[in-house]
């Protein structure tokens, strides 16, 4: 029986071993980019060691701005359909519930963020959705096929060749078998011990979140109520605590048990029974079954670079975070979504190789501060609030970022902000962003929108969010350029790839 996707694949490339993207890694981040490519038409592979994609629930906490992500890329509804909303803790005592914790703050849906709280679906069930999508727009994940060397890493090193890569440079990347596969560009999304990251020699420089390791396990209880995070705080007798969630969506619970340091964790059957039991009231058998498990030492890391010449890193395999706060896949799938349109730009041809210099530039500072913000929950010293929703991130700093309007005042929305959703005239603004294209939006004045090819563009009164003026809206959503009138976007459009003409 053939590996998923790999016959279909081997079938179409009997002639030629060369695609434009090579992603490695079909986690959120590698599947994310994959259904990104597709959908600009980008000659794309994922490959994925493993023989089936990851079973486990671990990154169960999708995040506002990531269901905005996800609202764009075509998967939001299956998302919304098959998960559900946090449930509210509720603290054990000597088998006696003792009072509720909320595990995030409240926040209101508001016109310019519909989505408000975290959306919890098992990671699994992400990487099945995406995955169906990506397989939906024609793209295709080749299974069984594990990186052992990548050739060509000086050549990787140089400036990038040309915007369409006519000069047929490229990154070779061999298998433990199968034929390489040799590609204009690769994209490592192949997780925190990433072969390619190492392979290109880039470090990772971080810390010990937590010494004491965490069991994490998908199981089937009985015994417990599906409304509730049951929480057991830690005691004399177990050293560490126990919280079981229902994942919604599932039969299963997720737990996750806290250990003294250097203990050897025990994942089987009869190990797991043992913890729950002696850290709850529920008793050995209530544990039934165990359909995943994992332990790890909470870490914070981040890569020294996540770039060498044609070479990228995406997700954990440049930034490792602290499961808590719920940053790390929301991180990563949004280093994706960065990633796809610039790399389809160039590789059209329509834009400058140097476009992509700025996928570092800007995703490397919002990485080190989301592991930061992880690191900083895991050990207390803040709560899951308004920065753990990711919303109010932007690349104000970023090259890309430019504002030619003079004299705002504090807190108008500016060149690198995420460009929020309104509905301004019946017309509802993410609706007019949904697609692979830039927007040229004009809000509240008489300027006359131009006629872009490729740029959609829309006109509506002016707004509360946005005030007035003119805003050309990046495809991943955030404000690249505004001004009060577009007399200097013909020189920033040259930057990024738009024929104004």
């Amino acid at each position: 029986m053939e590996l998923n996707g790999v016959k279909e694949w081997m079938d179409v490339r009997t002639a030629r071993d060369t695609v434009d993207v090579l992603v490695i890694g079909a986690g959120p981040t590698g599947l994310a980019l994959g259904v990104d490519l597709a959908r600009r038409g980008v000659d794309a592979l994922v490959v994925e060691r493993s023989g089936a994609l990851f079973p486990g629930s671990r990154g169960k906490g999708i995040q506002p701005r990531t269901m905005e992500v996800f609202d764009d890329l075509g998967v939001l509804d299956a998302i919304r359909a098959t998960g559900g909303e946090y449930p509210v803790g509720m603290i054990w005592q000597d088998g006696r519930r003792a009072g509720e914790h909320r595990m995030f703050d409240p926040a209101d849906t508001t016109d310019d963020s519909p989505y408000s709280t975290p959306w919890m679906v098992p990671q699994w069930r992400t990487q099945e959705i995406l995955f169906a999508r990506l397989e939906e727009l024609g793209g295709r994940v080749a299974f069984g096929r594990e990186v052992v060397g990548v050739v060509g890493i000086e050549e990787a090193e140089g400036s990038g060749g040309d915007a369409a890569g006519d000069d047929g440079a490229g990154v070779t990347v061999e298998f433990a078998s199968g034929a390489p596969v040799r590609a204009r560009y690769v994209v490592a999304a192949d997780g925190g011990r990433s072969v390619v990251r190492r392979a290109l020699g880039i470090a990772m420089t971080g810390e010990t979140v937590d010494p004491h390791p965490l069991l994490v396990a998908d199981v089937r209880i009985t015994g417990l109520d599906r409304d509730n995070w049951h929480v057991f705080p830690p005691s004399a007798d177990t050293g560490g605590f126990l919280a079981i969630c229902p994942l919604a969506g599932t039969e299963d619970f997720q737990a996750v048990a806290q250990f003294p340091e250097g203990t050897d964790v025990d994942l089987s059957l009869e190990g797991i029974r043992k913890t729950v039991a002696a850290r709850s009231h529920l008793a050995p058998e209530d544990v039934t079954e165990v359909r995943w498990a994992s332990d790890f030492r909470p870490r914070a890391a981040l890569a020294d670079r996540f770039r060498a010449g044609r070479v990228f890193l995406a997700g954990d395999a440049a930034h490792v975070h602290s499961p808590a706060g719920g940053q790390g896949l929301n991180t990563s799938v949004q280093d994706a979504y960065n990633l796809g349109w610039k790399l389809g730009a160039v590789l059209s041809g329509a834009a400058p190789a140097a476009l992509l210099d700025t996928y570092e530039a800007e995703r490397r500072p919002v990485a080190a501060d989301m592991l930061g913000l992880s690191t900083r929950v895991h050990r207390g010293e803040t709560r899951r609030g308004a920065a753990t929703r990711q919303l109010g991130l932007g690349y104000r700093g970023s090259s890309l970022a430019v504002e030619t309007r003079t004299e705002l005042p504090d807190g108008a929305l500016r060149a690198g902000d995420r460009a929020p959703d309104a509905t301004v005239g019946g017309v509802r603004l993410f609706d007019v962003f949904r697609g692979p294209h830039w927007t040229l939006l004009t809000v509240g004045t008489d300027e006359e929108p131009r006629a872009l090819p490729g740029v959609r563009t829309a006109r509506v009164d002016a707004s509360e969010k946005y005030g007035s003026g003119v805003f050309l809206v990046r495809p991943d959503g955030y404000v690249g350029w505004a001004g009060s009138t577009t007399r200097t976007l013909p020189a920033y459009a040259a930057t990024v790839g738009l024929p104004l003409g």
